[in-house]
């Protein structure tokens, strides 16, 4: 059973939910995709690698997700960024490595960005860069781009919960502000990258074009063939936990 989760105390209706393990540096922070929280597979199990290896560890959920305050249909990429560099600032000292699942690995990048003495590593599942535009935007049939336009707002179906996902024209708007493939992007940390070759939410491409995007020397890109988006099977997790646990390592040996 998931512990009671503790709550990082901001503005009225801003508050966030998180759970934390201490221990030895570099510790990890977890970033959960869109729609998704601090409660899936993939944050479990590093967290219990972390706990088994000594090393600390985060996770939580933006405003609008899960336990956390807000409404998801007021969030947007510049608000989850926010409170992506309050929990790094708040909650963890030292080097960190951030691993980001799917929208998480986008906001991992905005967040080593603004912090880069901060970093030790990223380590992206399935990274969905400017994933507003560039995916969610492209991919809407002409009558919810049109209700999108009218009303603001478009309920669409999803895959992974029975209930429609809100997306609304602030969110996709305001991401412009926060694209990243268009233009060399200035981080130097080791990085890797893992996508399964049969997501079909993020197409894997979109992580080759982020490697070739990526000034640092040290980026690599793990496919996993006939892997889907989410990456959660036994042998997903544990591949996570390996590449994860080899990121720290190295920046250990610096």
């Amino acid at each position: 059973m998931d512990p009671p989760a503790s709550i990082l105390a901001r503005a009225p209706g801003r508050a966030i939910a998180y759970c934390r393990a201490q221990g030895k540096t570099p510790g990890v922070v977890f970033l959960p995709g869109f729609r998704s929280d601090m409660q899936g597979g993939k944050a479990l199990a590093l967290e219990a690698h972390c706990r088994n290896a000594g090393r600390a560890f985060v996770r939580f959920d933006y405003t609008g997700h899960g336990r956390s305050e807000g409404r998801f249909e007021e969030g947007t990429v510049g608000a989850w960024r926010a409170d992506v560099l309050e929990v790094l600032d708040r909650l963890t000292a030292g080097p960190q490595v951030l691993v980001g699942s799917s929208m998480g690995g986008w906001l991992m990048l905005l967040a080593a960005l603004a912090r880069p003495e901060r970093i030790a590593g990223l380590v992206g599942i399935a990274t969905a860069a400017d994933f507003a535009t560039r995916l969610m935007e492209k991919r809407l049939p002409d009558a919810a781009k049109a209700a999108l336009a009218r009303d603001g707002i478009v309920h669409l179906p999803s895959a992974y919960t029975p209930e429609p996902t809100p997306v609304t024209k602030r969110l996709v708007e305001e991401s412009r502000t926060h694209e990243l493939l268009h233009a060399p992007i200035p981080l130097r940390c080791p990085v890797r990258l893992i996508h399964g070759t049969a997501d079909p939410d993020v197409p894997w491409q979109l992580s080759l074009e982020l490697l070739q995007r990526l000034e640092s020397a040290e980026v690599e890109l793990h496919l996993v063939k006939d892997g889907d988006h989410r990456l959660s099977s036994a042998q997903d997790l544990a591949r996570l936990c390996r590449v994860v646990e080899a990121v720290c390592q190295l920046a250990e040996a610096r």
